[in-house]
């Protein structure tokens, strides 16, 4: 099993910047990458950012621009910053690990227990 803790979710003005952190234990022998995912009540969970299988970055259009993913492959640990936040980046966002590829993309089997971030207008 594959543990995931993501941290450093918060209230924050718009146009202001959080940045968010996600720590993988347990069988991380097990992890081939780690993407982010948000979602709002009554919609459904949508990707944010994560890695690409040819060692790209890949992000929704909405956060294009404004937030950056990266990660530390010693410390199984992924990080989103996020800059320019808009009131429509409110969501609770996940962490989530891969251990497998379908059809040239990762597949995301665990996930964290998610983080809250609000952003106020």
């Amino acid at each position: 099993q594959v543990h995931l803790v993501e941290s450093g979710g918060g209230f924050v003005q718009a146009g202001g910047s959080l940045r968010l952190s996600c720590a993988a234990s347990g069988r991380t022998f097990n992890v081939l990458a780690m993407g982010w995912f948000r979602q709002t009540p009554g919609k459904e969970r949508e990707f944010v950012a994560g890695p690409t299988l040819n060692a790209g970055t890949t992000y929704s259009d909405s956060v294009k621009g404004r937030f950056t993913f990266s990660g530390d492959n010693a410390k199984n640990t992924v990080y989103l910053q996020m800059d320019t936040l808009k009131p429509e980046d409110t969501a609770v966002y996940y962490c989530a690990a891969s251990g497998r590829t379908i059809r040239g993309r990762y597949e995301y089997d665990y996930w964290g227990q998610g983080t809250q971030v609000t952003v106020s207008s």
